[in-house]
């Protein structure tokens, strides 16, 4: 039995794959795995622990426990202004990949194209072949590593459907300000497209930037808007993420929803609940602390011969240029998995235009930062040393 079409071009993750490997192995320190190092804040499991005593075990509601959805509609409306109806315009899903899934699912026709940036997170293209798209890559670069809406405009075609944002960005680090948003906005105005942004890392900007929420800019009609709790509240393992969007967008995607998951697990929803009710005071405490370490670890890879490393401003990555080094991204990831005891992303893993770098997760202690980074030294060394086919 062959699999099918669409999935023929989709490959096993290669970053998968070197954690796979990794996993278990008390030599080896990985700044490859995109999820916060730290538990989840105490607070938040009780509150699982209370629903699962009270016995809140049974299916949710489809679109999620009504009292999360309002909670939500009240964070956006606080922090950005924004007017979601908690029973219409909000979603709860197993987090932001399949938030991601059904908002492609619902609205792409077979060979409709979906602009993806490149390089960008690695779900993205394969899930627009899953729902029967087309991904078309905009290729984005550094050093500031944006969306430029000009590369937009040159992408689109007459079967154009859709554009997928994602800021800060998975894997670079980049933060849009508003102006170039704005203006791709109003370049999907013009071609009628509906526009997903990813906003999962939007609490870890740096450098006194704000985070810029895509529909609080306008044109809600046609922004689709994903987050969750993995990032801001280290409950990657929890699978609870969200859909905001104009009802007659939601009803499509509750389709999907209802129909792929049935529902989010209910624990968790109220673990989700008291996140966003409880106390604040970890989300400031672990953003400062990756500050600390998105310095730390610019200061030490810009100090290795073949290594240039732009300073990131969102999320926990830095994206440096190792092009130089006479291997490609994929070949210098394996090398320093083998010789340094390394996990790092290749660049290639998002995308073609990802070329000539490694993504570097700063989702580990400073300590381990450390020393995985003179770790990476040393194996960088050895390597010019020899020449780089020798290795």
């Amino acid at each position: 039995m062959r699999e099918a079409t669409r999935l023929r071009e989709i490959q096993p993750s290669f970053v998968r794959r070197l954690f796979d490997l990794a996993t278990g192995s008390p030599d080896v320190i990985s700044l490859g795995v995109g999820e916060p190092d730290m538990a989840t804040p105490p607070h938040i499991c009780e509150a699982a622990k209370r629903a699962l005593d009270e016995g809140r075990t049974h299916y949710s509601p489809n679109a999620g426990i009504l009292e999360l959805r309002q909670a939500i509609a009240e964070r956006y409306s606080n922090e950005y202004g924004l007017d979601y109806d908690p029973e219409e315009e909000i979603m709860v899903v197993v987090g932001c990949t399949e938030a991601i899934f059904c908002a492609l699912a619902a609205f792409l026709e077979p060979g409709d194209e979906v602009l993806v940036p490149d390089p960008g997170y690695i779900t993205y293209a394969p899930a627009v072949r899953i729902a029967g798209g087309r991904p078309v890559s905009v290729p984005v670069s550094g050093p500031d590593f944006w969306m430029r809406p000009e590369e937009v405009e040159r992408a689109i075609t007459e079967r154009t459907k859709m554009v997928m944002l994602n800021f800060p960005s998975n894997p670079t680090g980049a933060v849009m300000p508003e102006r170039p948003l704005h203006e791709i906005l109003d370049i999907a105005g013009e071609h009628d497209l509906l526009v997903i942004s990813d906003e999962i890392y939007e609490k870890f900007v740096y450098d006194g930037l704000e985070h810029v929420c895509l529909p609080a800019l306008g044109a809600t009609e046609r922004v689709i808007l994903v987050n969750g709790f993995s990032k801001t509240y280290a409950m990657t393992g929890w699978r609870v993420g969200y859909i905001c969007a104009p009802k007659e967008l939601m009803r499509a995607m509750f389709k999907v929803h209802q129909n792929v998951t049935s529902s989010t697990n209910t624990p968790a929803q109220w673990a989700a609940l008291e996140a966003l009710r409880g106390p604040q005071d970890f989300v400031r405490e672990m953003v400062e602390e990756f500050d600390r370490r998105r310095r730390l670890v610019v200061r030490l890879l810009n100090s290795i011969e073949g290594f240039e490393c732009p300073t990131p401003q969102g999320a926990f990555y830095a994206f440096p240029s190792v092009d130089g080094l006479g291997l490609n991204s994929e070949e210098l990831a394996n090398y320093l998995f083998e010789r340094a005891k390394v996990v790092t992303s290749p660049g290639t893993a998002f995308g073609r235009h990802g070329e000539g770098h490694l993504r570097i997760s700063y989702a580990n202690t400073q300590e381990n930062i450390k020393l995985a980074v003179e770790r990476i030294r040393q194996a960088v060394e050895e390597l010019r040393s020899r020449g780089p086919r020798m290795a």
